[in-house]
């Protein structure tokens, strides 16, 4: 099973002298993560959408094979609560394309206050697939999406219809160690973010947490499909110290897990 594992984001200074060594230079901070991770998730879309040119550095900075997936700008979530999705939509993606065949999924983490509403919902997955369309090439993640419901509304059947439709991943999250929600396979790809481990020192996730996930996912998933899993427990470097663990997890149980090729040059 393909366990595509990264963290979410990489430009966090408290990771000087832990993850990144002293004499690495922010501007290169990106490379010298991907020569550890094969995946990032850039939780910075959701706050400000960089430009298509910003997308595409990234892309030059990262070895082949590399995969960002990009957390949706907060004004389709938040702001506009999906409603006409269409011009945002289109704007996310236009500037993401610059990723070429670095795009990874698209996140949706809904507001936690946003209740059910299926045929918004419907609309944007919609907009989303014609959009994808228009963007040249493929990506690993190329026309997924995955939506993380933080409202308990959410949780039906005829949202899990629409997401099966779409073939969108609904997010598995896990907080303290335990799934926040039911974890439904969606889609023939799966997708994981693991916000804070009970482990110590806090937030780190312990070997038998992390064991279970793997248990989980190989459950629900066929041998042959993709799980993204992302670690957003930043605080005190916890998250790369647990990606890697996963990573090593996975190994010993003889998944396969993708590693970074030689990096890419500045």
């Amino acid at each position: 099973m393909p366990l595509i594992v990264g963290t979410s984001g990489w430009q966090y200074r408290d990771w000087r002298g832990s993850f990144y060594p002293p004499g690495v230079p922010v501007s290169r901070w990106l490379q010298y993560y991907a020569g550890h991770f094969a995946a990032v998730e850039n939780d910075g879309t959701f706050y400000r959408l960089a430009s298509r040119d910003t997308f595409a550095g990234w892309r030059e900075r990262t070895p082949a094979g590399f995969v960002m997936a990009i957390k949706a700008s907060r004004y389709l979530t938040h702001i506009r609560r999906l409603r006409d999705p269409a011009e945002p939509v289109a704007r996310l993606l236009g500037a993401a394309g610059g990723l070429g065949d670095h795009l990874g999924p698209i996140l949706l983490q809904l507001p936690p206050n946003l209740k059910a509403d299926p045929a918004l919902l419907a609309e944007c997955l919609r907009q989303f697939a014609a959009e994808f369309s228009r963007l040249p090439g493929s990506a690993t993640g190329d026309d997924r999406i995955c939506v993380e419901f933080r409202h308990p509304s959410w949780l039906t059947g005829d949202v899990r219809a629409i997401l099966a439709e779409h073939d969108a991943a609904l997010c598995w999250s896990d907080r303290g160690g335990r799934p926040l929600g039911p974890l439904w396979r969606t889609a023939g790809w799966g997708y994981v973010r693991f916000h804070e481990g009970a482990a110590q020192p806090w937030p780190r996730y312990g070997r038998q947490s992390l064991k279970s996930w793997l248990s989980r996912i190989a459950d629900a998933f066929p041998p042959e499909a993709d799980v993204f899993a992302f670690f957003n427990n930043d605080q005190r470097c916890a998250a790369p110290a647990d990606a890697a663990a996963l990573s090593s997890l996975a190994d010993r149980a003889g998944w396969p897990a993708p590693r970074p090729v030689p990096a890419a040059r500045a």
